[in-house]
């Protein structure tokens, strides 16, 4: 149970000006640069970053190589980077409330959602890879008598890291725990709106056992440290999530530089397609206003566009305004809210041109719309729905990124299939009918990563989360997720002596 006194003591607490972390030591930028940390709760500055330049990556990635290649973690025995992991794992667990209020400082997520969501789901993240560690088997294949042949999995080398400013901390997570626990080396950006919960973990890291340089955080601007990590001649594998834009970008620098293998998760437009059948359509109305409104929308598995069936459309409609209704914007840090702020203001202004522009496409506005008026200041956007939505309108087919929801009717199974599959991403989706044989064939006609059925967030570690289409390639979350940060290498071997 939270203490609303204990929230109030560590939120108001002095956050001193905030450094790279590299070989185990918090370091200042090569130039001294610093970047102001302003908070979307009142949107006063409350601490800053480091700024940090092409040299600064340098430094970062010069200190994981070094240790890699030295072997110390890389070719330690896995038991070894299993202790290491679980004794992180723990120190992050005992520290969560204190992460999450820094964590809730620099992107306004709300402190219930940000505690479980970001230091609790991180340590489990890293629990589950630590486990995984000494569990990564070679392979022997089947070939000629006289012939040997062994498959070993060997870690990549040095990996990069961005991460977004929504969940950093347990998408960072996703990423590290596999990337560390297979004896890589990692250089990790976090966004420059919310790097301090990535920093506190750290230094975590350092305290749990982790050599010096095997895990370094380097803060800064995308256009700068961001592309210098994408353009780096010494970093094997990169992984992001983030926008699509950034991604394409980050594809170009690998080609422009040492064609670095680069994993994308790129967001996605979710459908969530109820059907007639669906059964306790109240449930259904719930979930589906959670699917959208929790963490302000600012969730790349959001279910955004509702996919209803005309015959029960405006019933459903009725009860998820209805739910809407309940959900209390403000404050992140008083527990009677419900959602907290958005995370900066140039995301507020995206949400809020992206609202006008639907209603100027013809949408029906049935609540919310405009930025919300909070006491304390910030960045505040409360429930959002349009009825009367059409799959060529701009909040159909584009990621808002907000509380927004478009809902739109259908007749036919094939009907909600073919607008499911309108838009260029593909990452997750909903769907909610009591047919068996229904639910089979959206799973298998709808085009994303993952397909829930009469449920939302049903997924956990044990399974992968990556998206088709524009949505990206490659998974984060279960062992998949090593498949990223593994070379295959092939031993040939005669045992012929002559």
């Amino acid at each position: 149970m939270l203490n609303q006194s204990e929230i109030y003591r560590l939120k108001v607490q002095t956050v001193p000006p905030q450094l790279n972390f590299i070989n185990n030591e918090k370091v200042d930028g090569k130039k001294g640069k610093r970047l102001d940390v302003d908070s979307p709760v009142d949107g006063k500055i409350f601490t800053s970053i480091t700024d940090s330049t092409v040299e600064d990556v340098d430094s970062a990635v010069n200190a994981a190589r070094t240790i890699f290649e030295q072997g110390v973690w890389s070719q330690a025995a896995p038991a070894f980077r299993k202790k290491v992991l679980h004794k992180w794992a723990d120190l992050i667990e005992q520290n969560a409330l204190e992460i999450a209020v820094l964590g809730t400082r620099d992107n306004g997520t709300h402190i219930n959602m940000a505690l479980k969501g970001e230091p609790l789901s991180a340590a489990s993240t890293i629990r589950y890879y630590a486990e995984a560690a000494d569990k990564l088997y070679g392979e022997i294949a089947p070939t000629s008598d006289n012939i040997l042949a062994l498959i070993h999995r060997d870690p990549v080398g040095v990996v990069g890291l961005i991460v977004p400013w929504n969940f950093p901390l347990m998408i960072g997570a996703w990423k590290l725990g596999p990337a560390l626990a297979a004896g890589n080396s990692v250089v990790i950006k976090p966004p420059e709106s919310a790097s301090l919960s990535l920093l506190k973990i750290a230094e975590l890291a350092a305290q749990a056992g982790m050599p010096a340089g095997v895990l370094n955080v380097v803060t800064g601007l995308g256009q700068v440290c961001g592309e210098a990590i994408g353009l780096h001649m010494d970093i094997d594998v990169l992984a992001f999530t983030g926008s699509g834009g950034v991604g394409r970008r980050l594809m170009e620098y690998s080609a422009q530089s040492n064609l670095k293998r680069v994993y994308l998760e790129l967001g996605g437009k979710s459908p969530n397609i109820i059907f007639a059948d669906a059964a306790n359509l109240d449930r259904v109305a719930k979930e589906t206003a959670a699917s959208i409104f929790r963490n302000a929308g600012q969730v790349c598995v959001a279910a955004s566009r509702v996919i209803v069936q005309n015959s029960i459309k405006d019933e459903l409609i009725e009860k998820v305004v209805a739910y809407a209704k309940t959900y209390k914007v403000g404050n992140p840090f008083d527990l009677d809210n419900a959602i907290g702020s958005i995370a900066n203001f140039a995301q507020l202004n995206v949400i809020e041109a992206k609202v006008k522009q639907g209603i100027n496409e013809g949408a029906t506005l049935l609540i919310g719309g405009e930025r919300a008026n909070v006491e304390s200041g910030g960045c505040y956007f409360p429930p959002t729905i349009f009825s009367d939505v059409t799959p060529d309108m701009s909040i159909a087919k584009e990621e808002v990124f907000g509380p927004v929801l478009a809902i739109l009717g259908f007749d036919t199974i094939e009907d909600a299939i073919e607008i499911a599959n309108s838009t260029v991403y593909g990452l997750s989706s909903v769907v909610w009918t009591s047919n068996l044989s229904t639910a089979h064939r959206m799973v298998k006609s709808i085009k994303a990563g993952v397909v829930q059925v009469n449920c939302f967030s049903g997924a956990d570690q044990t399974v992968p989360l990556g998206g088709v289409k524009q949505s990206g390639h490659g998974s984060d979350r279960s062992l998949h997720a090593f498949d990223k940060y593994i070379d295959l290498k092939t031993a040939w071997i005669s045992l012929d002596p002559n």
